[in-house]
């Protein structure tokens, strides 16, 4: 048993918010052999888009390494390649459009256009993963931009989306192109948000990680509105880009004030993406903030009143 506060924190940690290690090694085993399964769908699948394997990624809290107990999603990006199609930048979409009517990817433009449709995309990876015996008992549909593989034999989904990989802009970023659940597309990049968190956690000799899995168990709390996890990562790597590296405690009892401060503060505001992709994530109301900045306010005095009594 702990006899101290951050001893208590780190059995805390290891048993009730961070992954299981066995669980976390079976996930990445059943991702991998999955996606195995994908990759030779267009040799198996009639129609089944060509697809860019060099460019697949992983992404969400799993890849980041911020999700916490219990394992329920797994983000996995699956590229296709684009064969000389062409997208456009519209004001709230994307839109890519192929440059004649034989091309492969035909069949998934809209009726009596040459724009792909993103949903018949997402469509054809549900139908294909349908065929894979060892998914008949699962549940697979679209949900919005992904294909959702739920199986029987493990607590956890796969949410599979399709993606397309762009050229260098002019001024020299590429993203990533996936569907926006409209049938039209979007912009990101995962890779930012993967090495933003990297370099930030290693800044502060890997505390950061550590702690907004903390917070993230803190904002399940049914005393509260949930915070969008990706908001709630977002704003403590904020928290913790602009603080000096020598200002962070190892302890996390010391920590946890500083962030519920920053929180309680920082939630009427605009948190705008690391990546500078997507704009302002805060889309909370203004009554769900008010909850959050008071739950905030109140646990960091609990928090503090707990150090003065240690």
């Amino acid at each position: 048993m702990a006899s101290t506060v951050n001893a208590a924190f780190t059995e805390f940690i290891r048993d009730a918010v961070n992954l299981d290690p066995d669980e976390t090694k079976n996930a990445r085993a059943s991702r991998d052999w999955l996606v195995a399964q994908i990759h030779g769908f267009q040799d198996k699948v009639e129609g089944f888009p060509v697809l860019y394997t060099e460019k697949d990624i992983f992404f969400g809290s799993f890849a980041r390494n911020t999700k916490i107990r219990e394992l329920d999603d797994i983000d996995i990006m699956i590229c296709m390649s684009a064969q000389f199609a062409s997208y456009y930048q519209y004001s709230d979409h994307v839109e890519i459009a192929i440059p004649f009517s034989t091309h492969p990817l035909e069949e998934y433009c809209n009726t009596g256009t040459y724009t792909i449709n993103s949903r018949k995309i997402v469509n054809k990876y549900v139908s294909s993963l349908k065929e894979v015996p060892q998914y008949e008992k699962s549940e697979i549909k679209r949900t919005m931009e992904a294909a959702t593989l739920k199986m029987t034999s493990y607590p956890w989904n796969f949410d599979i989306v399709p993606c397309f990989f762009t050229k260098p802009e002019s001024d020299g970023r590429d993203f990533y192109l996936i569907p926006d659940g409209k049938g039209n597309w979007k912009k990101t990049d995962p890779r930012k948000d993967r090495d933003i968190a990297t370099i930030i956690n290693k800044a502060h000799a890997g505390k950061a990680l550590k702690l907004i899995r903390v917070m993230k168990f803190w904002n399940k709390r049914h005393t509260i509105p949930a915070m969008p996890s990706y908001l709630l990562e977002t704003m403590i790597l904020n928290y913790y880009l602009y603080s000096e590296a020598s200002a962070t405690s190892e302890y996390v009892n010391v920590e946890i004030p500083k962030l519920l401060r920053y929180i309680a503060d920082k939630v009427f505001e605009a948190i705008y993406d690391l990546k500078n992709i997507q704009g302002d994530l805060n889309n909370l109301s203004l009554e769900q903030k008010q909850k959050i900045s008071i739950r905030a306010l109140d646990d960091c005095c609990r928090a503090l009143e707990a150090r003065q009594y240690e």
